[in-house]
């Protein structure tokens, strides 16, 4: 190990640049909450948990963004198919 090292090169903050638009931030969530989400990935053969969450946010928010009436005439017309 060297006796003195150079840092005035050096630069502050995270070793992996976060992709553009991505936002690091810290997040508290329930055990058992992160635990299913963790499990999920397990069962699929691997992948990221935070990605899988990720996915989920963005599925409950387009959803919410979804008009009534667009949400009643899908309802209707899966459960009309599935009638006949």
């Amino acid at each position: 190990m060297k006796r003195e090292y150079d840092f005035s090169k050096a630069k502050r903050g995270a070793v992996v640049a976060v992709p553009k638009g991505k936002t690091r931030i810290t997040i508290r969530l329930d055990d058992d909450t992160l635990a299913w989400f963790r499990d999920q990935v397990e069962r699929a053969g691997g992948g990221n948990y935070q990605t899988v969450i990720n996915e989920v946010l963005r599925q409950h928010v387009q959803l919410a963004r979804e008009p009534l009436e667009k949400i009643i005439r899908r309802v209707i017309r899966e459960e009309l198919s599935r009638a006949s």
